[in-house]
């Protein structure tokens, strides 16, 4: 075999070696960022977001650790809103956004201290809540966002609440009417979120 070939099939297998190597190293890279990225998901949604059944199931306990906070308008809040929520509207009324709003907004939010706030709007993907959470954030608040929205709260009950609750719960019991937050009843036999730890609601 001439010295021109080997060369050549020397420099293949080396290319090839090196390649493949590459090639290799590239998908690893792949995997791991998307694998962080999978791992950032789940720290992210489990940071931000709170179970509407632990939400029902603090009620239930008259734990008063936290503080719901309706971004609706007014008009809509006072209609009727979550018991023991109160209103800072991001809306002037109905059809008018109020996000312009900052300071008002802002300072708002500063005067409720020293307790896990937690925002909702209209529904799940409502972009309100998130808007004011970026926001506020700018601004060193930091909030988190209730699993579902007024609409699932109110009117789809059934939807997130677990099948053995459907007849022992009434979303009624769970609603205020007027300017006032309204105080949860208290539910001591409450079947809210009955696993606890960090795997429970």
């Amino acid at each position: 075999m001439d010295t021109l070939l080997k060369k050549a099939i020397i420099i293949s297998i080396v290319l090839g070696i090196i390649s493949g190597a590459v090639t290799t190293i590239i998908i690893q890279k792949i995997n791991n960022n998307e694998n962080n990225l999978i791992k950032e998901f789940y720290l992210v949604e489990n940071a931000v977001h709170v179970s509407p059944h632990s939400i029902r199931k603090s009620m239930d306990k008259g734990e008063n650790n936290f503080i719901l906070v309706d971004l609706r308008s007014q008009e809509e809040y006072e209609k009727e809103h979550i018991i023991g929520a109160v209103n800072i509207p991001a809306y002037k009324d109905p059809d008018t956004s109020a996000y312009g709003d900052v300071d008002r907004i802002v300072n708002s939010f500063k005067g409720l201290k020293n307790k896990n706030i937690i925002v909702y709007c209209y529904s799940i993907p409502c972009m309100t809540g998130r808007k004011i959470g970026k926001l506020l954030v700018e601004n060193d608040i930091y909030v988190k966002h209730l699993g579902v929205g007024w609409n699932e709260w109110r009117y789809d009950w059934n939807s997130w609440n677990h099948e053995h609750e459907w007849n022992i719960t009434n979303v009624k019991d769970y609603i205020a009417v007027g300017k006032e937050p309204g105080t949860p009843k208290l539910n001591l036999t409450s079947k809210a979120c009955p696993i606890e730890g960090e795997l429970g609601c």
